[in-house]
């Protein structure tokens, strides 16, 4: 039995790094460790946390860092492990704590790891099949070892060997998960993260967390490996965190994670949990994907039941042994600002995300606006499909109105992407300047959840209104009221109540309890 989270992961706010694209401190037109550490008095500001920085490590980049040649070694883009132990130091002394990127299920084909076993028929450190039998989808070994290896993602990504929960004659290459190689494999996840929390890290998130045993139904013994890991973890290192990539909160907690993100994909429901909130198909959804009008949609045509019921339903088994992590986008998946979607109707999102119970994880850039960015080309992986390129939402950040919007020094064709060429585009410089910002609305919700327990992760919650507007109590006394659509809604209390507005915009609510909300209104209210 897993002990309980660590007590500060409950007032989490996290937000998430992408490193390529946040700050460039030396101007070569990629973002960097340095131009992080610039940025942290700016993060402390927000009341940011916990910082979440996608994968560092040394890496082909391939797929953007996600195909790993050396895990105990940062990428020289980003600077040295020593550039990385100085950020850790100095968001620790801003009382930031900094979570890694683990990728545990795959490496690159670069790795001397997969380059040993590409020599070595009698090493099993990855999925090899023989010469004579090639299943769909694996790759011709590079090297003398004769056959074929099993790939994760891209064929870069040879899968690591944790086993097979199953046997089948037809593959005689399956290995059981005790067997050598899937040994050596669980152990060198300890080595890796025992590596970098002994300098200071706070944990992981971890990515693609439910891949590692194959043919494994209901994901049994890739829960025992989890939480296998997880003991040891406790015992190691007790304030440390593991979150999940795994997009289904109410399997990967019980598997041994603290935490785990409603994402894109993933759970019962294919997805649609996160899908029905705020994606609007905007270019990042996968062709097999059907498009589907998100909760907070300006026509009011969606609803916001079927993320309800997978919360609750999700919560429900995890109790108090973790929690479920709603994130406002990420690398992979739309931004906030996205398709049709305008500036005016992302403060009601803001106002869900930071009042609901879950640990809020805002995507760099959400905080300001900046919006999903199309037709941009393929770079490093991003592009997975005629309908799907990631790219998007990894645009550089926008700090200011100077050169390369204070991205960096270093000339426009070198940037790691282009930036958003709208002349009026947000900047962190201007929302700061202005008090009815988008980033001073967030900064204030952020406070007001960490001055006020009743509207962090675990206290309680009751909806009273589930349609346009979501009316919910936090605890016995604060109302939320959000209203996603353009045209006014209205709801009633249960009974007559005085409340007062703590942050509200467009959204009333009488003595006898009617309230009227304004298109895309909000509200949080105290009860007298």
């Amino acid at each position: 039995m897993t002990s309980s989270p660590p007590a500060w992961l409950a007032d989490a706010v996290l937000y998430q790094i992408y490193p390529q694209s946040f700050a460039d401190s030396d101007g070569d037109g990629i973002g960097d460790f340095a131009g992080i550490e610039q940025k942290l008095d700016h993060l402390a500001w927000l009341g940011i946390t916990t910082i979440w920085i996608n994968p560092c490590f040394t890496s082909p980049f391939h797929d953007a860092g996600y195909d790993v040649a050396d895990f105990l070694t940062v990428a020289p883009r980003y600077g040295t492990n020593g550039d990385l132990a100085a950020l850790v130091d100095s968001a620790g002394r801003r009382g930031i704590r900094v979570l890694l990127d683990l990728v545990a299920g795959h490496t690159s084909d670069q790795h001397p790891w997969f380059t040993a076993s590409a020599g070595d028929p009698g090493d099993h450190r990855y999925i090899w099949a023989p010469e004579d039998l090639r299943p769909p989808g694996y790759q011709p070994s590079p090297g003398s070892r004769p056959g074929w290896y099993r790939p994760n993602f891209f064929p870069s990504q040879p899968a690591l060997n944790f086993g097979y929960a199953r046997a089948d004659p037809g593959e005689p290459w399956r290995l059981p998960v005790d067997a050598e190689g899937p040994r050596a494999n669980r152990q060198a996840l300890r080595d890796i993260m025992d590596h970098w929390l002994a300098l200071g890290l706070a944990g992981f998130r971890v990515d693609m967390a439910a891949s590692l045993v194959k043919d494994d139904p209901g994901h049994v013994e890739t829960a025992k490996l989890w939480t296998e890991l997880r003991g040891w973890l406790d015992g190691a290192h007790p304030q440390a965190v593991l979150l999940s990539e795994w997009g289904d909160p109410g399997t990967a907690v019980p598997a041994g994670f603290h935490g785990d993100f409603f994402l894109q994909f993933g759970g019962d429901d294919d997805g649609l949990p996160l899908r029905s909130l705020w994606n609007n198909d905007a270019g990042t959804v996968s062709e097999e994907w059907a498009p589907a009008r998100p909760y907070f949609d300006a026509e009011g045509a969606g609803t916001p039941q079927t993320f309800l019921t997978a919360w609750r339903a999700a919560t429900d088994t995890i109790g108090d042994a973790g929690f479920a992590v709603l994130p406002s986008s990420n690398h992979d998946f739309s931004r906030l600002a996205c398709g049709p979607r305008t500036a005016e109707q992302l403060p009601a999102a803001f106002v869900f995300q930071l009042t609901w119970p879950t640990l809020p994880a805002i995507h760099y850039g959400d905080e300001i606006g900046m919006r999903y960015l199309p037709g941009l080309p393929d770079h490093e992986g991003s592009v997975l499909g005629p309908r799907y390129n990631r790219a998007g939402s990894r645009t550089p950040m926008q700090w200011d109105s100077s050169t390369n919007a204070g991205f960096s020094t270093g000339p426009a064709d070198r940037l790691y992407l282009p930036l958003d060429p709208d002349p009026d585009r947000p900047t962190v410089a201007a929302q700061r300047a202005d008090e009815t910002s988008l980033i001073h609305l967030v900064r204030r919700l952020i406070a007001l959840r960490k001055a006020t327990p009743e509207l962090g992760a675990s206290a309680g919650v009751k909806v009273l209104c589930a349609g346009y507007p979501l009316v919910y109590v936090r605890g016995s006394r604060y109302v939320v009221v959000v209203n996603p659509g353009r045209t006014p809604a209205t709801a009633t209390l249960p009974a007559e109540v005085r409340c007062s507005a703590l942050e509200a915009s467009g959204v009333t609510i009488t003595d006898s309890g009617d309230i009227g909300a304004a298109g895309f209104g909000y509200g949080v209210f105290e009860v007298e």
